[in-house]
């Protein structure tokens, strides 16, 4: 197995000229990564929307595919590889989904922070939803099939996914394989072992749960309304004002019941004017200097933090903020922390950029996305 997941993380051909999926049945290996190469980006979107976590997700994509190469050999064809495929591993993921706390954000953890009121400790990150290198995994863009309700980078922004995680397991398959992948009702109902009645039911009653959290306007959408001088001169301003512990032109830039979120930390804070409260006691108060580099995290805008450190004499990484936008503004800010959870005392985290690195998150949330290890 070991040689076959090496070659599953790349780009693999068909061998010696055979059918791959005769090969594969035959026990070639790289006939076997030959056939499920092209679906891996979009395998691993489906776990990680199922999961809500890199990691848990990164755990399902590799149990799909050892289940895929001991059950090639009986893969009669009845349905499309790829569906075959997607039904291991929505059984996979549910299987997990048994066995793990459900994911969310701050906001659906507790009620917001009062502003005058530092960070408090944070709580076990296995809670946290995680972002998502989208980009860097290569899911492609538009959507996945002409029944599709939503695109597939749709499927991956912050909002849905934790919209996602609220719904019942059987819900959460069944709106992704329908409404993201474009699998019929025929289809879904076959992967999941049920009826078409029985997917249709849940279909209904997990879209009317999922609408009433996501906003109206997808970022996808928001976005495409914005034209590339828009987004640049937003995302100027926004790095100007960090870097300049501008506390005004910052807040300006929010909805007036903007959310800011600062995962693994329970404590968050919401509207302009309480935002502007902590931002300038804390993070803008001038006892740290900010740099910034501009990615994308779950079909969104995101940039990723580094703070002064006078030992490494570089800015090193703090935090991966995801921006969600409203029209020209910000609505919520989702600021990933790399930074060590492994200190007791609240104290501590009132001056997080001071803390350690915590070496998985580092990698999940800098490394993943192709970001340099620090700024000079």
């Amino acid at each position: 197995m070991a040689n076959l997941q090496a070659q599953m993380s790349i780009s693999a051909t068909a061998s010696r000229g055979r059918d791959p999926l005769t090969a594969a049945k035959a026990g070639d290996e790289s006939a076997f990564a030959s056939l499920v190469h092209p679906h891996r980006a979009e395998l691993h979107a489906h776990c990680y929307r199922m999961l809500g976590s890199l990691h848990d997700a990164e755990d399902a994509l590799q149990e799909t595919l050892l289940r895929a190469w001991r059950g090639i050999s009986r893969f009669e064809g009845r349905s499309s590889l790829r569906s075959w495929l997607y039904t291991i591993a929505t059984n996979t993921c549910l299987t997990h989904i048994e066995r793990r706390p459900k994911r969310m954000l701050p906001i659906d953890y507790g009620p917001a922070t009062e502003p005058h009121t530092p960070p408090g400790t944070p709580i076990v990150e296995t809670v946290w939803i995680e972002p998502y290198p989208d980009e860097t995994l290569g899911l492609p863009d538009g959507h996945a099939g002409p029944e599709a309700r939503y695109e597939q980078r749709e499927g991956v922004e912050l909002a849905m996914i934790a919209a996602l995680q609220h719904l019942a397991a059987n819900q959460r398959a069944v709106l992704i394989l329908r409404e993201v992948l474009g699998f019929s009702a025929k289809e879904t109902a076959e992967m999941l072992d049920t009826t078409a009645a029985s997917v249709n039911s849940a279909l209904q009653r997990a879209r009317a749960a999922v609408e009433e959290r996501i906003p109206e306007q997808s970022q996808q959408a928001t976005l495409r309304a914005l034209d590339d001088d828009e987004v640049r001169q937003l995302v100027d301003r926004y790095v100007d004002a960090w870097e300049r512990n501008d506390v005004e032109q910052f807040t300006s830039m929010l909805t007036e019941d903007a959310t800011f979120t600062m995962p693994p930390l329970a404590s968050w804070y919401q509207s302009r004017d309480g935002i502007a409260i902590w931002a300038r006691q804390s993070p803008m108060s001038g006892d740290w200097r900010w740099r910034t580099v501009l990615t994308r995290a779950n079909g969104q805008l995101a940039l990723a933090f580094y703070s002064w450190d006078q030992a490494a004499a570089a800015h090193v990484p703090f935090a991966l903020n995801v921006l969600t936008l409203r029209g020209r503004q910000i609505s919520d800010v989702t600021a990933f922390i790399v930074r060590s959870i492994e200190s007791p005392e609240p104290e501590a985290y009132q001056r997080f950029p001071e803390q350690p690195s915590d070496p998985r998150r580092l990698t999940d949330f800098f490394e993943r996305f192709g970001l340099p290890p620090q700024l000079v």
